[in-house]
């Protein structure tokens, strides 16, 4: 079984709640343009606020 997980996060511009892979390998944007999540070769780094982890 995996142990990769999905986040829930909110947009700290527009409060806008988005589902992200805890591993992305692209930039994550909010609708609004916001940068959520930039990734770094593991986790991503966050520029959200965690909403909930999910499994």
């Amino acid at each position: 079984m995996t142990k990769n997980k999905f986040i829930r996060v909110k947009c700290t511009n527009c409060k806008e709640e988005s589902i992200i892979f805890e591993k992305a390998t692209t930039e994550v944007k909010c609708k609004c343009g916001n940068v959520l999540a930039k990734p770094s070769g593991g986790k991503v780094k966050l520029n959200a606020k965690i909403v909930e982890i999910l499994h």
